[in-house]
């Protein structure tokens, strides 16, 4: 019975399977931080006071590509080519969802439509990257490589799910209820057929590089289409749902720690 810990560990364990993971991820991360950025410089008037919020989420996202930079540099390797298929935030915006990069480019001041957009869009994404850093905290929060790194990503990623519940609440408190209902519903439908297909691709990727035999690569691929089919009959639905969270404000405290601080 394969399990999340030991495929992981098989990942980690290996150079160019850890290289390629790291490489993914540091690029994810890096657009991430250069898309808040540009919407903190474009936040409506009536939207000002969450310029400082937008701004923080992409430094936190900016210090996580240059974690996962630093790890492959303590180990002695170059960040790899990130695959098309692989790159997750690209093939969101293939499919409209969230603010395009094109009108990111553009010097042109949001909406109240496009603040809910980018929300809903952060708070479906959001879920999936504490998910994924809760498992990585649960199986190696205390690994001697990277452990401290996995400790504060996914500190700083339960931060960004907290913050989006409560802004998106204030939303729908403002009457923006209907939209922000909408929006979450066609943000999380779409992100999970995006998620199954990179999972397809990164453990297509990771196989050819580790040498999983084929039986193995069709047992991952049934589980990758198991957990689709799971979220596609109403797993889905813990992405949409909001609660005040128990961090309030979270995004709104000092700097967070920088990439220096954790090389």
């Amino acid at each position: 019975m394969l399990s999340a810990k030991e495929l992981f560990q098989e990942i980690i364990d290996n150079d160019d399977s850890f290289r390629l993971f790291c490489s993914i991820a540091a690029a994810g991360e890096a657009q991430g931080g250069w898309e808040n950025a540009r919407i903190a410089a474009l936040v409506p008037d009536s939207y000002r006071a969450l310029a400082p919020k937008v701004a923080r989420h992409g430094a936190d996202e900016d210090k996580h590509g240059r974690i996962f930079n630093a790890l492959l540099k303590k180990r002695g390797l170059e960040p790899a080519e990130v695959p098309g298929e692989t790159d997750y935030t690209m093939l969101l915006e293939g499919i409209g969802i969230g603010l395009a990069h094109d009108q990111l480019r553009r010097d042109r001041q949001l909406t109240e439509a496009d603040i809910v957009t980018y929300l809903a869009h952060s708070r479906v994404t959001e879920q999936r990257a504490a998910d994924q850093m809760g498992m990585l905290l649960k199986y190696f929060g205390d690994h001697p490589e990277i452990g401290r790194a996995v400790r504060m990503i996914s500190h700083d990623e339960e931060n960004h799910l907290a913050y989006c519940h409560e802004e998106l609440l204030g939303l729908a408190a403002n009457g923006h209820g209907r939209r922000v209902r909408d929006a979450l519903r066609e943000a999380a439908q779409a992100e999970i057929r995006v998620y199954r297909d990179v999972g397809h691709a990164v453990m297509e990727h990771m196989g050819r590089i580790l040498g999983w035999p084929r039986g193995k690569r069709m047992v991952l691929s049934a589980g990758i289409e198991g957990k689709y089919a799971y979220e596609r009959a109403g797993g889905w639905r813990r992405m949409v749902t909001l609660r005040m969270p128990e961090r309030r404000d979270a995004l709104g405290g000092p700097p967070p720690r920088t990439a220096a601080e954790f090389a």
